[in-house]
C-alpha cells in the first residue's frame, strides 16, 4: 500500500517540511529499493541503514520492491536525517503501523544499524519552522537533539533513544515524555577577564567603544604587546544574548554541526578565531553541501583575525559585503542560500614583517618597500569598514611588574549595556540594534554636529585623506562615545576621540 510520512530538510538556517511517500509494492522474487526526489549520497544510502536497523529490531521486511519519493522533488535532500522518516514510512506501508500512529508527526533522525537514533544537524531550525502549525502534534527527533529542538516552546518535541522505544510510543503502549529545553546563563568567570590585562588603557577604551556600538576594531603593534589577549576578552564585555539572538545563533551552529550533542540554546556570544590559512569557502561558507562559514558562525559574537595580512587577499575581500550587509549569500546552480553574519570584527597585525617597526625596544630590520608590501595586503576598502584602529605599544617594565588591579570585565560590561539600552530606545522603530548599523538617513537624524565639531571633522578629513565611508564611521563612533558618556548630542570631545581612532589610517597605511 501507499504511505505518507512527514520529514523535514534545512535550507540555510530555515527549514521546509518534506513528504516521504512509500509504495510497499507487491511480493516479488527480486526485492529491491528505489529512492527518488533529488537525494544526495547520504540519503541514497539510507535504505542500507534502515534495513539493518529494522532487522536488528526484530522487524524483518518481506521480499518486496519498495519505492520511496521525497517531495517536493525540486528541493535537494541532504544529510542522514531522512533515515527515521523513511523507516517509519516503510513500516506504515507494510502495515506494521497505522495511519493514526503517524498522523500529525514529523520525523527527523539518523539510524544506527542496531536501531539507535543518533543526532543530526538543524533540528532547532526544523522545530522553529513547524512552530504554530496546528496540523503537527509532535516533532520526533533523536534524544540527543531533544534539548535543542525543545527550545522552541510552541513545538511539542519527543526525543527518542531507540527505534523500538519510539514504536512503542507511536502505538500508545509506552509514551515518551516531551523533551524540555534547559540552558543556564553564563557567569562572568566563563570568559577571560579584562582584569588580567596590564596597562593598555587606550586599547581597553577602544574595545569598550567597539562593544558599546557594535563597531569593528583593528589593533596594530609589535609581538607580545597584548593584542591577542585583548581581543580574546572582547566577548566578555558584549551585552548578553537576548532570547531572539540566542535562537538565531543556535540555528547557525546547529546547521553547521558545531553545536555539542545534547546542548540547548547557546547563551554565550560566539568567539571565532580562524587560522590565517583558511579558505574563502571556509570563511564565507559554501562547499558541496552548503554550510555556514566563520562569518556566520561568529553571528552576534566576535570574529578575531590574528595576523591579518597573512590571510589570503581574496579571503579578506570576501568579507567586505557581509560586513556591510550582515548577510552572506551563497549562490549555486540549484539554489541560493543566505546566512546571517552580523558580527564584531577584531583584527590584529604587526606593523611590519619583523614586527618591530616604530618600537623603541628593538630595531626594525624591514625596508620601507617590505613594510609597504606587507601592509598593502589589507586593502583600503576593507580598512574603511573597520571603525576603530588603535596602536598597541609594548608594555613598559613598570607595567609588566606592577601589582595594581585592573578594571574587570563586569564593570566595563555594565557601561556597555547602559549604552546599548540607549541605542535600543533610539532605534526602537528601526530594524537595527546598535550605532554601527545606522543608515545614512539615521545618521543625518542622530549624528548632528554643531559648528565647532563640523569644523573639526572637515579638518580631519582633509588632513587624513579619509573617504566618505570613513567619514560615516567616524560619526557612528562619535555617537557611541557620546552614548557611553550619557550625552544626547555629539560634542567636540566625542568627535575628537572618534577621529583619533582613524589616525593609523595615515600613519601606517597611507604613508
Amino acid at each position: 500500500m501507499l504511505a505518507k510520512v512527514w520529514g523535514a530538510a534545512t535550507l540555510g538556517i530555515d527549514a521546509v517540511r518534506i513528504v516521504i511517500e512509500v509504495d510497499g509494492g507487491s511480493y516479488t522474487a527480486q526485492p529491491g529499493f528505489t529512492l527518488v526526489g533529488l537525494p544526495d549520497a547520504a540519503v541514497r544510502e539510507a535504505y542500507s541503514r534502515v534495513r539493518s536497523a529494522l532487522h536488528n529490531c526484530g522487524l524483518n521486511l518481506p521480499p518486496r520492491h519498495i519505492t520511496v519519493n521525497l517531495s517536493p522533488a525540486d528541493v535537494r535532500k541532504a544529510g542522514s536525517g531522512f533515515d527515521l522518516p523513511i523507516a517509519i514510512g516503510i513500516l506504515r506501508a507494510l502495515d506494521f503501523l497505522t495511519d493514526e500512529n503517524v498522523a500529525g508527526r514529523v520525523f527527523v533522525g539518523e539510524l544506527s544499524l542496531d536501531g539507535t537514533l543518533t543526532p543530526v544537524r538543524g533540528t532547532l531550525s526544523i522545530s522553529a519552522a513547524l512552530a504554530g502549525d496546528e496540523s503537527i502534534r509532535e516533532l520526533v527527533v533523536p534524544a540527543a537533539n531533544g534539548n535543542e529542538a525543545a527550545a522552541v516552546e510552541r513545538t511539542r518535541v519527543i526525543g527518542a533513544q531507540h527505534l523500538v522505544v519510539l514504536l512503542a510510543h507511536l502505538r500508545g503502549q509506552t509514551l515518551i515524555a516531551p523533551a524540555t529545553s534547559t540552558c543556564s546563563r553564563e557567569s562572568q568567570t566563563d570568559f577571560a577577564d579584562f582584569c588580567d590585562v596590564r596597562g593598555q588603557a587606550q586599547a581597553k577604551r577602544a574595545l569598550e567603544v567597539a562593544a558599546a556600538g557594535g563597531h569593528n576594531i583593528m589593533m596594530i603593534g609589535p609581538p607580545g604587546s597584548g593584542k591577542t589577549m585583548l581581543a580574546k576578552r572582547l566577548a566578555s564585555i558584549l551585552p548578553r544574548l537576548s532570547p531572539e539572538e540566542a535562537i538565531i545563533t543556535t540555528k547557525v551552529h546547529s546547521v553547521a554541526g558545531t553545536l555539542p550533542a545534547g546542548s540547548g540554546l547557546l547563551t554565550r556570544r560566539p568567539f571565532r578565531a580562524p587560522h590565517h590559512t583558511i579558505s574563502t569557502a571556509g570563511m564565507a561558507g559554501g562547499g558541496s553541501m552548503v554550510r555556514p562559514g566563520e562569518l556566520s558562525l561568529a553571528h552576534h559574537g566576535v570574529l578575531f583575525l590574528d595576523e591579518l595580512p597573512e590571510f589570503r587577499r581574496e579571503t579578506l575581500e570576501a568579507m567586505r559585503q557581509p560586513m556591510e550587509d550582515g548577510l552572506v549569500t551563497i549562490a549555486r546552480a540549484a539554489r541560493c542560500v543566505t546566512f546571517p553574519s552580523r558580527f564584531t570584527l577584531a583584527a590584529a597585525l604587526n606593523p611590519c614583517p619583523c614586527g618591530f617597526f616604530n618600537d623603541g625596544r628593538r630595531e626594525c630590520v624591514c625596508s620601507a618597500q617590505q613594510i609597504a608590501r606587507y601592509l598593502a595586503k589589507v586593502s583600503g576598502p576593507l580598512l574603511d569598514r573597520i571603525d576603530l584602529q588603535v596602536e598597541v605599544r609594548a608594555l613598559t617594565s613598570e607595567e609588566i611588574t606592577g601589582t595594581e588591579a585592573a578594571e574587570g570585565s563586569a564593570s566595563i560590561r555594565d557601561r556597555v549595556e547602559a549604552a546599548r539600552a540607549i541605542q535600543r530606545e533610539r532605534f526602537r522603530r528601526a530594524k537595527i540594534q546598535c550605532n554601527a548599523e545606522m543608515s545614512s538617513r539615521l545618521m543625518r537624524r542622530f549624528c548632528e554636529l554643531d559648528a565647532p565639531s563640523r569644523s573639526l571633522l572637515v579638518s580631519a578629513i582633509e588632513r587624513l585623506a579619509l573617504s566618505a565611508r570613513a567619514h560615516d564611521r567616524i560619526l557612528k563612533v562619535a555617537r557611541t562615545v557620546a552614548d557611553l558618556a550619557g550625552e544626547e548630542r555629539i560634542g567636540t570631545a566625542h568627535l575628537a576621540e572618534a577621529v583619533q581612532y582613524r589616525a593609523l589610517d595615515r600613519a601606517y597605511f597611507r604613508g
